[in-house]
């Protein structure tokens, strides 16, 4: 059954910053949007012209109209006709005798950990986080550009037989479903077999098991195929009970951010974006299933209507293809790959098979190289003694890479991936700049993963083509600011706080023992006022539209990429290998040529995260006190992480302000 977990919240005294509600559909799957200040004026004023835009593909396939000729071309904001489903471009080429012999000699020479035996059976159990990142040995979690890279892989492997998946709940959102589905597909056209095993079932884990060429459950398997469900919950009537008054600003009449300590309700602008999103989903999922079983949306929306909690009825209406445990699954497989030995099925696990080298598989590629640089998880601007590779964007890493790649020849264009709710303003505006100087030397197209809200689309468009797949979270563009009066608390626990002050707003982040005066009110809100401003004029000529066109699709608003698509924050819709695509196109790369596509910084392990996949494994260490020990950890600039709109400035603070993550810890409990 699908459920959205939203915020915690946590006290701050920063001015303004951008940030995004939390939306979280289906079963826990939880995503968030960023949060930082307004740029300085002068970058408004500095901006560099815009890259040249060129017409492109508008969809994952082959001839089609461009997005600019698409006519009559309506006003930005007014919604379009959605773009028909990408079509699938891979192909399964045969490989050369040379090539087939120097993959022969490779694997005989190939080291242990790369050697796999003949009719083996590709092993993946697909659960859990799925990160945008690439994973070292020592990581914990599933890596989706690892997931997809083994799926081509085994489908040019002679020694893979067919892969065997375990599809179990998935904490992700729907756009990375989409890019394993879609790969699923694509492997298929290799002949090889694509059994799936889905002990669990719920309307994500099946969206993506029913792409398998067979489908087995147990017969006890737990299903729940209810439909999908949108929630948000408010923490005002919490916060007056304990006596904090949140003194929220709102720039952005779908801006949801902050509504969760103000109101004690859902306005009506928040609940009319939710359930356009929430209808895309649902409509996607109705339309993706009908279309797998020949059937109408109708029946199939009938079908979920009738409340699905029995594995047999899914078996008697031909949604899985038998019942059976996983042992008569494997003994079937066994004797399809035709292994007469009593040992067990020959497979391959995903850890190991990750390790395969592409070129042991002759899949190295060509001469030209095109670069990817990945960018997941909030945004910080420097790196802390604690941080690891998966702890977000670390903007002074980032840059280096982006300056790396801009002034080297090899590369002929790049591929930025983000999967990013944002987070601190300077970092995003300092990434923003770095890559437009990028996209002035170089092509570069912007590939949306999961989420790419406020920072994340502020990162996104710099780039001048972006490629987004259809149920991406994006847009966001608005702003809100905050701070808490503590004034109630303190008289409640006999707390005093004196203040001496120099200036006439010198007290205004720092007075949390009273509310805030009318001319410092007046003051809080022209200050985020001037913020979303500047980043909805900012994003407006990024996107080449006027300020009053962009003005329509901003306020704060949070779109499908399906929706952004049609009202042009995005200019195609896909996933990496149709940014692929363009990129080679827009570096001139002839379609039919192969390239290299280059990971710029390949993560490796480091202590911390070594001890923490040790302790994943052998303590089971619980996700949200090792999240916790990382916010800890990182102590500086306005910060808006995935697990709540975290309200604070955190730079250099005073033992008296230790309150303020006493009160963090109490209404984390709660959430």
């Amino acid at each position: 059954m699908a459920r959205l977990l939203v915020l915690r919240a946590a006290p701050y005294r920063h001015s303004s910053h951008l940030c995004a509600a939390t939306l979280v559909f289906s079963p826990s799957q939880h995503r968030r949007f960023a949060s930082f200040p307004s740029s300085p004026p002068s970058a408004a004023r500095r901006i560099l012209p815009s890259p040249l835009r060129v017409p492109i593909r508008a969809l994952e396939s082959s001839p089609g109209p461009t997005k600019e000729e698409q006519e009559p071309s309506p006003a930005a904001g007014e919604a379009q006709e959605p773009p028909p489903p990408a079509a699938s471009a891979f192909e399964v080429e045969e490989l050369g005798w040379g090539t087939q012999l120097a993959v022969k000699l490779r694997m005989l020479v190939a080291p242990p950990w790369q050697r796999v035996r003949k009719g083996s059976v590709l092993n993946m159990k697909l659960r859990g986080e799925v990160s945008d990142q690439l994973k070292t040995r020592f990581s914990s979690g599933l890596s989706l550009p690892q997931i997809c890279e083994n799926f081509v892989k085994a489908a040019y492997d002679p020694r893979i037989s067919g892969i065997y998946l375990h599809i179990e709940p998935l904490r992700c959102g729907w756009a990375k479903v989409d890019e394993i589905r879609r790969h699923i597909v694509d492997f298929k056209k290799s002949g090889k077999f694509v059994v799936g095993y889905m002990p669990v079932c719920g309307e994500k884990e099946y969206y993506l098991a029913c792409a398998c060429g067979e489908l087995y459950a147990p017969p006890s398997a737990y299903v729940a195929l209810f439909g999908l469900t949108v929630q948000q919950t408010f923490l005002r009537g919490v916060l007056e009970k304990v006596g904090v008054e949140p003194e929220i600003q709102r720039i952005g009449k779908y801006k949801s951010a902050g509504d969760q300590l103000a109101r004690k309700s859902m306005s009506n602008e928040v609940r009319e974006m939710l359930a356009t999103l929430l209808d895309n989903i649902y409509g996607n999922w109705l339309d993706t299933i009908s279309s797998t079983h020949g059937k109408k949306k109708e029946e199939i929306e009938e079908f979920i209507n009738s409340g699905v909690y029995q594995v047999a009825r899914l078996k008697e209406e031909g949604w899985i293809t038998d019942l059976l445990y996983d042992d008569e699954v494997m003994a079937m497989l066994k004797e399809r790959v035709g292994q007469k030995d009593k040992k067990s099925l020959r497979m391959v696990d995903y850890g190991k098979y990750s390790r395969v080298s592409k070129r042991t598989l002759g899949l190295q590629g060509g001469g030209e190289q095109i670069a990817i640089i990945r960018a997941s998880g909030s945004i910080t601007r420097t790196h802390s003694p604690s941080s690891v590779p998966s702890s977000g964007i670390i903007a002074e890493q980032l840059i280096e890479k982006i300056r790396t790649v801009r002034e080297s020849e090899k590369y002929k264009a790049v591929i930025l991936r983000i999967d990013s709710p944002g987070g601190d303003a300077l970092a995003s505006d300092l990434m923003w700049r770095e890559i437009r100087l990028l996209a002035n030397s170089k092509p570069v197209v912007a590939s949306m993963s999961d989420v790419a809200a406020s920072g994340g689309y502020y990162m996104a468009m710099a780039a001048p083509v972006i490629v987004a797949e259809k149920l991406t979270l994006t847009g966001s563009i608005g702003v809100v600011t905050g701070k808490f009066c503590l004034q109630k608390l303190y008289e409640r626990i006999d707390f005093n706080k004196e203040i001496l002050s120099k200036g006439r707003y010198a007290e205004l982040n720092a007075a949390d023992q009273r509310p805030l005066r009318p001319d410092e009110a007046e003051l809080f809100e022209k200050s985020a006022q001037n913020a979303y401003a500047l980043f909805r004029d900012k994003a407006a000529m990024s996107r080449s539209m006027s300020v009053d066109q962009m003005e329509t699709v901003a306020q704060g608003r949070v779109w499908s990429g399906q929706d952004a698509f049609s009202r042009g924050l995005i200019d195609s819709v896909g996933g990496l290998s149709q940014a692929l695509a363009i990129a080679k196109q827009k570096a001139n790369i002839p379609k039919d040529k192969k390239i290299q596509l280059v990971e710029v910084s390949k993560p490796s392990p480091t202590l911390p995260e070594i001890l923490s996949g040790i302790g994943d494994s052998l303590l089971g260490v619980d996700r949200a006190v090792k999240g916790m020990l990382q916010d800890m950890s990182s102590l500086s600039g306005v910060q808006a992480r995935m697990d709540g709109i975290l309200f604070e400035n955190l730079g250099d603070m005073s033992r008296e302000n230790q309150l303020f993550l006493l009160i963090k810890d109490i209404l984390n409990y709660f959430d």
